[in-house]
C-alpha cells in the first residue's frame, strides 16, 4: 500500500476520528493500534509523551509494516523539527502538534507528509494554511470556543479543514455538535481508548468503541 500525502489526508477525513494514544509498552501499543485498525481507524496518532517514545514508535511501525501495512502511523505532540525528523525517519506518515512551528511545516512539506499544527485563533489557522497545512488542529478544542468557534471560522473561510482535539467526546451529542459545525475530522484520546479498557486489557472493547464511533460519525454526516 502506497501511503502518500493525499492518501493519508483522505483517510483522516474518511474515518472521521483519529485515535490519539500513547503507552510505554510496545506490546500494548501493538494490540491497541491493531484494535483501532480492525474497528476502521487505520490512521492513528501516537503521541510523543514519554521517555524513549521514538524507540517505542519505531518498534510499533516496524511491526505494522509487515503485520498490517494498511495501518497509517502518525506522531503527535511534536513541537520542533528535529523531533519531527526522528519520527519521520522511524516511519511516521503524518505529524500533529499542539502548536504551529514553521520549521516543522517546512520539513514535512519537503517530505510530502501532512502536518496538522495546533491553532487557537483565526490568525493562527491562516498562518498554518500559508505554511501549506491542509488539516489544522484546533487545540485545545473545548477551550478555544468549541463547535461555535469552528462554525464561526468556516463562515469567512469555508476552505479551512479543522480537526479539533481536546474537548471531543465519543458520544452522539458531542460528535453531532462538532460535525454539524463543519469539522473535517476529530482527534480523541482517553475518551475513546479509556483507562478502564486499557486496565482490563479489553482490546475487543477498544475495537468495538472505535467501530461504534466511526458508525456514529457516518450517521451524523448522512453517509
Amino acid at each position: 500500500m502506497t501511503v502518500d500525502r493525499m492518501t493519508v489526508l483522505s483517510a483522516m477525513i474518511d474515518q472521521g476520528v483519529i485515535p490519539v494514544f500513547y503507552h510505554p509498552d510496545v506490546e500494548v501499543c501493538k494490540k491497541v493500534i491493531q484494535a483501532c485498525a480492525n474497528g476502521g481507524a487505520k490512521c492513528i496518532e501516537f503521541t510523543n509523551r514519554g521517555e524513549f517514545a521514538a524507540h517505542v514508535f519505531f518498534e510499533v511501525t516496524r511491526h505494522f509494516a509487515k503485520a498490517d501495512p494498511s495501518v497509517i502511523m502518525g506522531v503527535g505532540s511534536v513541537v520542533d523539527a528535529p523531533t519531527a525528523g526522528i519520527f519521520i525517519a522511524n516511519g511516521a506518515k503524518f505529524v500533529v502538534g499542539p502548536l504551529t512551528n514553521p520549521d516543522v511545516a517546512k520539513l514535512c512539506n519537503r517530505r510530502k507528509i501532512p502536518y496538522s499544527p495546533g491553532c487557537g485563533s483565526a490568525s493562527e489557522i491562516g498562518y498554518a494554511e500559508e505554511l501549506g497545512c491542509e488539516i489544522v488542529k484546533v487545540f485545545p478544542g473545548g477551550s478555544v470556543g468549541g463547535p461555535d468557534f469552528v462554525k464561526a471560522m468556516l463562515g469567512p473561510c469555508p476552505w479551512t479543514r479543522i480537526m479539533p482535539t481536546g474537548g471531543v467526546d465519543a458520544t452522539e451529542e458531542s460528535l453531532t455538535q462538532w460535525f454539524k459545525a463543519g469539522v473535517a475530522c476529530v482527534g480523541i484520546g482517553s475518551n475513546l481508548i479509556t483507562k478502564e479498557l486499557l486496565a482490563a486489557k479489553d482490546y475487543a472493547g477498544v475495537e468495538n468503541k472505535v467501530r461504534e464511533t466511526i458508525a456514529l460519525i457516518r450517521k451524523i454526516r448522512g453517509k
